[in-house]
Parts: structure tokens; sequence; C-alpha cells
């Protein structure tokens, strides 16, 4: 429980009867004497009212969750490496979180395992709403691809809300022979196992992206997994691996600076960032839709009222326009204000377990493979 600084004891004694007066220079005419005691009246009922006031400011003051919460720093865990897409939306949303709730927010990176290490500190955390989570869709894809996955991700946390629903792109190294998507697809079947597919390990996005490209090309590619998407991304632009699938909050960047070649968004319409980029619709792989979802998390057993006041502040920096404009650029955008609730993200996760399932046991990746 919080502390709450108790209000000191206070009490007024009336003077006694036979008490004398003390002794004044004032010397008081009739009309004066006779509102005195009225006046001493008002002044003590004054006195208490104050005094009971300045109580209940101390017993309801302590942060936006009120109870206390929160009275030191909050740290997000971001199970991904500095400079990736998720590692991205949580630096955006962390500032006007942080001002709404009135205390530090610090971004810690745990990467590793797809995602588990980080999670997995954040589950066995103390409940208190001090170590948060941020995830994405890899949270609905743990289960399948991790047997001996040390957390259950609907028991052992408290959903908080989601933020935003991110596409994905097909991009290539720049100087990758196919110029279309469909030219890409012949290239890749023509070159079995020759081609590379650059990862950030099993169970992130980019890999899970990567299963419905090979499934939907029917031909294997040689994956390359690596600690984050960030990295990955630097190698796909200088040369080193051919293709990858990221989300537009990581290739944006490098997709109109020419840095890499893109192929398709994996969303049903374009993105606007992005208005020349077709759809793999359009493109004609309608068999690759994906976009990748976020939501932030806190372990189980965290009071209500904690988780409240994290969804409160994480609705309020979702109207912030500065991350409206910031994810904009990005290829992205807030969730709706009704996603922005506890109950909505927890249909979301168990529902994308659902589907993730059987689509991962099809395709049969292990861990580290």
């Amino acid at each position: 429980m919080p502390h709450k600084e108790s209000c000191p004891a206070f009490a007024i004694t009336p003077r006694s009867p036979s008490e004398p007066a003390r002794s004044t220079s004032t010397v008081m005419r009739p009309a004066a004497r006779d509102r005195a005691p009225r006046l001493r009246a008002a002044s003590v009922l004054a006195i208490v009212i104050v005094l009971v006031s300045a109580c209940s400011g101390t017993e309801s003051s302590g942060g936006a969750g009120g109870g206390g919460y929160p009275d030191r720093q909050i740290t997000i865990v971001v199970p991904f490496s500095a400079g990736g897409p998720t590692d991205t939306v949580t630096r955006l949303i962390a500032e006007p979180m942080s001002a709404k709730l009135g205390q530090q927010i610090v971004v810690q990176n745990v990467e590793g395992a797809g995602g588990t290490l980080g999670a997995g500190q954040v589950a066995r955390a103390t409940p208190d709403g001090y170590t948060v989570l941020m995830h994405h869709i890899g949270m609905s894809t743990a289960p399948t691809l991790y047997p001996q996955l040390p957390y259950a991700p609907l028991e052992d946390f408290e959903t908080v809300g989601l933020v935003t629903e991110v596409p994905m792109t097909i991009v290539g190294r720049k100087d990758l022979a196919p110029n279309t998507l469909q030219e890409l697809v012949a290239y890749v079947r023509g070159n079995p196992g020759g081609v590379t597919l650059a990862t950030a390990g099993v169970g992130a996005a980019s890999q899970l992206c990567g299963l419905l490209i090979e499934r939907a090309f029917q031909v294997d590619v040689t994956e390359v997994p690596y600690e984050g998407t960030g990295p990955a991304l630097t190698d796909l632009v200088g040369g080193q691996v051919d293709m990858m699938c990221d989300q537009t909050t990581n290739t944006t960047g490098q997709i109109t600076a020419g840095g890499v070649k893109a192929y398709a968004v994996t969303t049903p319409e374009r993105v606007a960032v992005l208005p020349d980029l077709p759809t793999t619709v359009e493109a004609g792989l309608p068999e690759v839709q994906v976009s990748v979802w976020h939501g932030l998390y806190v372990p189980a057993d965290t009071p209500p009222e904690v988780v409240q006041a994290l969804t409160d502040a994480l609705a309020v920096a979702l109207q912030d326009q500065n991350v409206v404009a910031a994810m904009a650029k990005l290829g992205t955008a807030p969730v709706a204000a009704t996603d922005v609730t506890p109950q909505a993200h927890s249909d979301q996760l168990r529902q994308q377990i659902d589907f993730w399932g059987p689509v991962i046991k099809a395709a049969s990746p292990t861990p580290g493979g």
C-alpha cells in the first residue's frame, strides 16, 4: 500500500469561564464587545476549515493515480534493441505519459530471445506499477514458439491498453535485382535457399512476417537473426543481407532516402507517408498481410487504481499532437480511444494467440532457428 501522510492532531481548548481574560490595551466600545464573541467563534471555525482542508489535501495528493502513485521513477522495459521500432514507439509516448503522471519515465532495453527476456523480467517484478512492459505482437506468439516459456501472457500480466498498430514493409538491399514484388517472388523461387532474410530472431515481428513470406513464396529463404531490427536494417542498408520485412517505424526513413528498395506494405491500404508503395494485395500477394500492434503491460496483481492511472496517462499521451505527428511521419497512428483500455487490450491478446498458434505450428520454427 502506498504510504499516506497522516494529518497532525490538533485541538482547540476553550478558556474556562473562571480564567481571567488576558489584559489588553484596547478599549472596546459596547458594540465591539458584543461582536467579539462572534468574531472569535468565526476565527476558530476558519482555522478548523483550513486545517481540515490541508489534511484532506495531504491524504489525496501524491500523483495522478491517487493514493500516492506514482511517487518515484517509473521504468518501461522494451524487450528489443534501442533504435528499433518498439523502442521508437515507447520513447514517443514516454514524455507525455511522464508529464501526466508527474514522475520521470526511464526506458530500459532488455533484448534477447525474441522479447521473452525482457517480458520475463517484468513478469517477475513487484506489481506496484513502477515496472512496465512495452511489447508488440510477439507477446501473442511466444506461448507457441517457446514451449518452456517462463510466463503466461494472459495470466502473469495485467493489460494497460493498446498503443498503435504499425504496418510492415517488405524491403531489399538497394541493389537487389527485382524491382516489383512479383519479380522478387520469381527471384527468390529461382534461388531457393540462396536469398538471405534478416530478422530480429524467433518471435520477433520481422520473423513472423518472414514466415508469411516463405509460405506465400512457397520457397525457403536463409534466415539471418539479429538482436533487433535496428542492426538488421543497418546491415541491409550496407548490403550484407538481401531482404527483410519490418515495421514502417523503422524502415520509412531509409525507404524515402533511397537506402533500401521497397516492394510492398503489408496492410490492406497504402500508407500515407509512402503513397507510391503498393499493398501486398495490389501486388498480387494477399497472403502476406500483417501489422504489428503494441501494448503496455504490468505484472499480474498490480492494484487496479495503479493500472487505471497508467491507462489514463497512456490515453493522454496518444492524444498529444506531437505524438500523433511523429507517428504519422513513421507511417502509423495511435489506436482509437476505445482501444486504450485494459479490456480491449486483453481481447486483442487473446484473439492473436488463437490466430498465430496454427500459423506457427504449420511453419514449425524453433527458437534459434
